[in-house]
C-alpha cells in the first residue's frame, strides 16, 4: 500500500484491519467504553501494553481507521486525530512549548492560528516572531537566533502565499527546531510536507479531507516519537475526534483525489478568468505565473489547489452587491467542500481579527475567498461573469 498511488490510497489505505463481520466498510463504533472479563488484560490494555480499547477519549476503532488512512497519504509513521483543526494546531503547539521557548512563523497564518501566536502563547511566556510571509531571508535570520518550533502554513489562508518548506526545514534543523506545516489548503494530494523536511503535518479534516461540510475534525501526522507525545496531550486534554465524524471523513476521503483534481483544474481556469475582469484589482493563486512564489509552488506542489482569492475594486460594498447574485455558491465560513463557497476574510478566515489587525496582515476589505467546488468549470465561470456584469451595472448607476 505504501507504494500505491494516492488515488488508490484514499480508497484502500488503513481500513481493512478495522472492518468487522466481513463488512466492506469501516463501522461506526459509538460505544464509550469496552468490556473486559479479565482485569489483568484490561489493565495491560489501559497501560498501552497490549492492543485494544478501554475508553473512547483514548482510542476508537473508527477514529483509528481515519488516522491510518491519512498517515499513509502523508507518508508518516503515525497520526493523531482531533475534534477540530484548531484542536490539532493548538494541541501540537502546546505539547512541545514551554515558558521561555521561542516560535518563528509567518504573519499570514489562518486567523485562529494567528490568535494563538499573538494572544495565547505570549500569556504563557512563549516568544513568537512573526515574519513577513515569503521573506525567506528574514525567516532564516530569525530561526538562526534559536527557536523550538518553526510553524508554516503554505499556501496561506486567504492570501495564498507560498513558503519554501525545504529551505526553512534545513534552517530549522540547524538549530534543533521542529517544523510544523499546516497542509489544509494543499491536501496530501497536492503537497507532502514530511517529504520536504517537515517534522509534523497538520490538517483541518473538516475541509478537503471530509469534503462534504458535514463533519468537524483535525489531525497531526509525523514520526511516532513525536505523535506519541501529542497523543498523550490529547488523551488528557480531551479534544478527541468523534467516531461519527471519523466515519464521515473516511467516507469523504475515498473521493479526495477525484475532487481535488477537479477543483484544482477549475481553480486554475477561474484564476485566469478573474485576471481579465475590470472589477478585480488582484488575483491570488499560486498556479498563476504572476504569483510571486510561483516557482516555489511548482517545485514543492503537485497541483496548486482549489482556493482562489480575489480583491474587488469597491471593497466590501462591491462584495455585498456581488455575493447575493452568485447562483452556484454557498456564502459561508467554510472551504474544501464539493459545493463552491465564497466568503470575505472578515467573516471567514480572519473573523477573530479587528479591521486594524487585518490591515496589518495585508488583508484587504475587498478580499473575497473562493473555495472552488466540483461543479463544471464553465458553469462556475459563467456564474462569475453574470455576477460581475451585475456589479458593474450597479456601480455605474452610482457614478
Amino acid at each position: 500500500m505504501e507504494q500505491a498511488g494516492s488515488g488508490t490510497k484514499v480508497v484502500w489505505a488503513g481500513e481493512k484491519p478495522f472492518r468487522a463481520f466481513g463488512a466492506t466498510q469501516v463501522p461506526v463504533v459509538l460505544s464509550v467504553a469496552y468490556d473486559y472479563d479479565d482485569v489483568d488484560e484490561w489493565y495491560e490494555t489501559a497501560l498501552g501494553n497490549r492492543p485494544g480499547y478501554t475508553y473512547n477519549r483514548m482510542d476508537n476503532p473508527t477514529v483509528q481507521a481515519f488516522e491510518a488512512k491519512i498517515r499513509t497519504l502523508e507518508c508518516a509513521e503515525a497520526a493523531v486525530a482531533f475534534s477540530s483543526g484548531m484542536a490539532a494546531i493548538s494541541s501540537a503547539l502546546y505539547t512541545f512549548l514551554r515558558p521561555g521557548d521561542r516560535v518563528v512563523s509567518v504573519k499570514d497564518t489562518y486567523g485562529g492560528t494567528n490568535k494563538i501566536f499573538t494572544e495565547f502563547l505570549p500569556n504563557i511566556d512563549v516568544d513568537v516572531e512573526l515574519c513577513t510571509t515569503g521573506d525567506h531571508d528574514q525567516m532564516e535570520r530569525e530561526i538562526a537566533k534559536g527557536c523550538k518550533i518553526v510553524y508554516l502554513e503554505t499556501p496561506t489562508n486567504p492570501t495564498l502565499k507560498i513558503t519554501d518548506i525545504n529551505r526553512l526545514a534545513k534552517a530549522a534543523k540547524a538549530v534543533g527546531a521542529l517544523v510544523l506545516v499546516d497542509n489544509t489548503f494543499a491536501t496530501p494530494i497536492n503537497q507532502n510536507p514530511l517529504r520536504l523536511g517537515a517534522d509534523l503535518v497538520i490538517h483541518s479534516a473538516t475541509k478537503f479531507l471530509g469534503g462534504h461540510a458535514d463533519a468537524l475534525g483535525g489531525v497531526v501526522c509525523g514520526a511516532k516519537a513525536l505523535t506519541d507525545k501529542i497523543y498523550h496531550y490529547r488523551e488528557i486534554n480531551g479534544a478527541t475526534m468523534d467516531p461519527w465524524s471519523a466515519y464521515l471523513i473516511l467516507r469523504g476521503m475515498k473521493t479526495l483525489k477525484l475532487r481535488v483534481n477537479q477543483q484544482s483544474g477549475s481553480a486554475m481556469e477561474i484564476a485566469k478568468f478573474l485576471q481579465s475582469q475590470k472589477m478585480v484589482e488582484a488575483v491570488y493563486y499560486p498556479g498563476l505565473p504572476t504569483h510571486p512564489n510561483h516557482d516555489i509552488a511548482k517545485r514543492q506542489m503537485h497541483g496548486f489547489g482549489a482556493i482562489v482569492s480575489m480583491v474587488l475594486k469597491g471593497e466590501m460594498e462591491a462584495i455585498k452587491v456581488m455575493l447575493p447574485k452568485l447562483k452556484y455558491a454557498n456564502r459561508a465560513g467554510n472551504l474544501g467542500a464539493v459545493e463552491t463557497i465564497y466568503g470575505p476574510a472578515r467573516t471567514t478566515s480572519h473573523v477573530e481579527c479587528t479591521l486594524e489587525e487585518r490591515q496589518i496582515l495585508g488583508i484587504s476589505e475587498g478580499l473575497l475567498r473562493m473555495s472552488v467546488g466540483i461543479e463544471d468549470t464553465e458553469d462556475l465561470i459563467a456564474d462569475l461573469k453574470q455576477a460581475f456584469e451585475y456589479l458593474e451595472s450597479k456601480l455605474e448607476q452610482h457614478v
